[in-house]
């Protein structure tokens, strides 16, 4: 039977006035569900940038509505001590675990040179501590980046990522017995489509899990010259098979304000909103957005 996902609706997130965060670019916004609150990740970039400012700090809020967020005073994850997130910290992907929140989030060294995958844990999301380097590409290679966890249906774990290779973005995954690893990176889930609109990049987007489906990744694919969308691909349940692929994007940019505006749609997390799926992700690097999305088929 096919499958197909619709956009039914479009709204915009937005973040008290009062958050550290303010007037500052916004992406990546990782929400999810607690009770009747939803709380929210999302990084925050100086604009513009200048050359001695972290390339992301990580926020925390709260919101009843799921688009509207009163943010925490303080920040949630900041760079450093340790090298490996000197430069800025951004991409944070949030995983509750019993009486645990895991925040698996991208570490920029202070050169601003390489990116790896770091892991914040803890009771309590004001009291996170950096707890392990999870992943990091060798000298001379590019970025590991962009989180998505995903369980099996055997109970083991699969963690998703973007790297480069090539002058390109890729998607990697790794396998471990728990959400804490340890890792073992595996074969690539998928690769490009040379006659697409992802014949060039691909990065990693949330996965939506729902019993008796295939899981579902939208994820972000892009052109040589970087133009962003957002597509949906979905897998068997143990994450070892590619079971269906949208064609088209589900989600393109609206037409640019100004000319120096990026062209990026950029998907980053979902959550359950009544029986539609709600996508939240990025405008241009700079705004929030929700999509609510049908699922359509057996």
């Amino acid at each position: 039977m096919t499958i197909a996902y619709a956009v039914e609706q479009l709204d915009t997130v937005t973040i008290s006035a009062a958050s550290v965060i303010d007037g500052m670019d916004m992406m990546s916004p990782f929400v999810w569900t607690e009770g009747n609150l939803y709380r929210i990740m999302v990084r925050g970039v100086p604009h513009p940038l200048g050359p001695s400012d972290p390339t992301g700090i990580i926020a925390r809020g709260v919101s009843r509505d799921g688009l509207a967020f009163t943010m925490d005073p303080g920040l949630a994850i900041t760079p450093g001590p340790g090298a490996e997130d000197m430069g800025g910290c951004e991409d944070p992907t949030v995983l509750v675990a019993g009486d645990e929140y895991l925040v698996y989030y991208t570490g920029v060294d202070a050169a601003r040179a390489q990116g790896c995958m770091i892991l914040a844990a803890g009771p309590d999301l004001t009291a996170l501590v950096k707890e392990d380097l999870v992943l990091k590409a060798p000298p001379g290679e590019g970025n590991i980046k962009e989180a998505t966890l995903a369980q099996t249906a055997a109970g083991d774990w699969r963690l998703f990522y973007e790297y480069a290779a090539k002058g390109a973005s890729r998607i990697g995954v790794a396998g471990g017995p728990t959400p804490k690893g340890p890792w073992t990176v595996l074969p690539d889930p998928f690769g490009i489509r040379e006659d697409s609109w992802d014949n060039w990049h691909l990065s990693t987007g949330p996965i939506w899990q729902a019993a008796g489906q295939d899981p579902v990744m939208f994820y972000n694919g892009a052109t040589h010259d970087a133009r962003w969308r957002i597509g949906w691909i979905s897998f068997s349940t143990d994450f070892a098979r590619v079971t269906g692929r949208g064609l088209e994007p589900l989600l393109v940019p609206p037409p640019a304000l100004t000319r120096e505006a990026t062209d990026i749609a950029f998907a980053a997390s979902s959550v359950a909103e009544g029986d539609r799926i709600a996508l939240y992700y990025s405008l241009e690097d700079r705004m929030l957005r929700r999509a609510l999305i049908r699922r359509y088929g057996g």
